[in-house]
C-alpha cells in the first residue's frame, strides 16, 4: 500500500462506508456526541467505526452473550456498542491502561446510562487481568482485544484462560496497512500481531478466520476466533503470560 497513491481509493472507501452506515445504522445522537466528546478530548482516533460497532453488537446477541471483557477502553465507545447489546444483568468488564481515558470513558458510559453494566479497570492490563480471574469465576462469552499491539500475545494466553467453548476472541487492527505480511518489520505493533496470528493458528482450542477491511479508517482488518475445546483438555500448551522474570 505504501507504493500506491491511496487518496482517491480512501475516498471512495469512505464513500462506500458513509453509505453503508446510512442505509443500515439508525442515525444515533448519543453514539455521535461520544466520538465527539473523545476527538474533543484528545484521545487518539482509535474507536471503532459504526459499522464495526455494529458488528460486535450483532455477534453478542447472535450468541445470546452476557459476560464481556475488553481489552482495551478508551473513550467507551466500543464499550457503549456491546453494552447495548447484553440483556440487564449483562456485564461487561472493560480494562484501560489511561486513566485519562477512563475518566472520560466513565463519563460517556453515564450518559449513555450504561455504566451499572460495566466493570472499569484501570492500569496496564496485564496487571488487573489477575484481579479478573480471580473475581469473575464464570468464563467470558466474548473478549475483545484491541489494545497494545506487542501485548497481544499474552492478551491470548489470558483470554484462553477465561473463555470456554463457544466464547470468541476478536482483534482488532491486524493488517496494519499491509505491514503484517513483513517477516522483517522492526515495528513492535506489527511483530506482536504476527505473533498472536501465529498463536491463534497454532493452538488447538482455537478455529479462527481473519478478514481484511477498508473502510473510513483506512486499509486493516480483524481476526474472530472461536474456542472449541475446554481449557483443561490442552494442559500441555501453556497458557498464562509469559512475563519476564525480572518483572
Amino acid at each position: 500500500m505504501n507504493n500506491i497513491n491511496t487518496t482517491n481509493l480512501q475516498h471512495t472507501w469512505t464513500q462506500v462506508d458513509d453509505y453503508m452506515n446510512d442505509l443500515l445504522i439508525p442515525s444515533d445522537s448519543l453514539l455521535e456526541h461520544t466520538l465527539q466528546s473523545n476527538a474533543e478530548a484528545g484521545l487518539p482516533a482509535h474507536d471503532v467505526t459504526p459499522n464495526q460497532g455494529k458488528l460486535l453488537q450483532l455477534l453478542l446477541q447472535i450468541q445470546g452473550a452476557s459476560r464481556v471483557l475488553e481489552i482495551g477502553t478508551l473513550g467507551g465507545y466500543s464499550t457503549i456498542w456491546m453494552a447495548r447489546a447484553l440483556p440487564e444483568h449483562g456485564r461487561i468488564v472493560s480494562l484501560e491502561s489511561e486513566s485519562h481515558h477512563a475518566d472520560l470513558a466513565r463519563a460517556n458510559l453515564t450518559r449513555a446510562g450504561l455504566l451499572h453494566k460495566v466493570d472499569l479497570r484501570v492500569g496496564p492490563a496485564l496487571t488487573t487481568l489477575p484481579d479478573v480471574q480471580e473475581e469473575y469465576r464464570e468464563p467470558f462469552d466474548m473478549i475483545f482485544i484491541d489494545a497494545d499491539k506487542p501485548s497481544n500475545p499474552d492478551y491470548l494466553r489470558w483470554a484462553l484462560r477465561l473463555t470456554r467453548p463457544g466464547s470468541l476472541i476478536i482483534g482488532d487492527n491486524i493488517v496494519r496497512d499491509g505491514e503484517v505480511i513483513r517477516t522483517d518489520s522492526t515495528d513492535p505493533r506489527v511483530q506482536g500481531v504476527r505473533s498472536f496470528l501465529q498463536l491463534i493458528a497454532d493452538h488447538p482450542r482455537l478455529e479462527a478466520t481473519a478478514l481484511q477491511t477498508v473502510g473510513s479508517k483506512g486499509y486493516d482488518g480483524f481476526v474472530i476466533a472461536r474456542v472449541i475445546m475446554p481449557l483443561n483438555q490442552n494442559k500441555q500448551w501453556s497458557i498464562l503470560p509469559q512475563i519476564p522474570l525480572s518483572c
